[in-house]
């Protein structure tokens, strides 16, 4: 099931993004999705796969179209010798066997968890990427005064976490410091702690955008304080 925050845990998401905001002029902002993509074609892809493969596994094995009562009966004699019969029942029951896998393997497929098993990591990871820069680009975060914003990202069945940086910080900040907030991140989704794993994540980023980007004289708040559930 998808996690989904209550009021109470939007409000303390959003107060600690004001509070690690307090000592930065970068801004932070939060988005929880349920799922990044539906994978369609990746389910299509090993269904595919199977009905292409799994079917040759029966010629070793001497495959008959008796193997398959009442597929091939439907052909008539006609004109054609006994080899063509035999050879066209063959083919059609062969058709129809591969068709049933595909359309088994697919519907398999689209089950949530079996969908997640069998996308590769990389593609997951790929995709969320491509989603939080959306989310990224849609919420302004690419457009504050200094370049400072932060996208902390979290895909629920997906199980993947993204934190994006602008321009402003990723040239001044080494970005192997941002795993510390994935980990706390990723730890809080998967202990069904959603709201805690964002507070912690919150305070790590905060406390690296406070150490390079301290308050301006003029520091107004240019994005909300919020967690997006998409």
């Amino acid at each position: 099931m998808v996690m989904r925050l209550n009021s109470s845990e939007h409000a303390r998401v959003a107060g600690a993004i004001a509070t690690a905001e307090a000592a930065t002029s970068g801004e932070i902002f939060c988005v929880l999705a349920g799922r990044v993509s539906s994978y369609r074609d990746i389910s299509l892809a090993w269904a595919a796969a199977a009905a292409l493969i799994l079917p040759l596994l029966m010629i070793p094995l001497g495959f008959e179209p008796a193997w398959f009562p009442g597929l091939g009966d439907g052909w008539e004699a006609g004109h054609l010798s006994a080899l063509d019969l035999n050879l066209g029942r063959a083919l059609g029951v062969y058709a129809v066997v591969q068709a049933a896998v595909f359309v088994t393997v697919y519907t398999l497929l689209r089950i949530p968890l079996l969908t997640r098993l069998a996308t590769p990591r990389g593609v997951r990871r790929d995709r969320t990427r491509q989603a939080a820069m959306h989310q990224f680009l849609a919420h302004g975060l690419h457009v504050t005064e200094h370049r400072t914003g932060v996208l902390i990202f979290a895909a629920m069945a997906d199980r993947q976490v993204e934190v994006i940086a602008d321009q402003g910080i990723h040239s001044r900040v080494d970005q192997a410091v941002w795993a510390d907030a994935v980990q706390a991140l990723t730890e809080g989704l998967r202990d069904r702690r959603a709201a805690e794993g964002f507070e912690r994540a919150i305070a790590l980023v905060g406390g690296v955008l406070a150490e390079h980007f301290p308050p301006r004289p003029r520091n107004p708040n240019e994005v909300p304080d919020r967690l997006v559930e998409i």
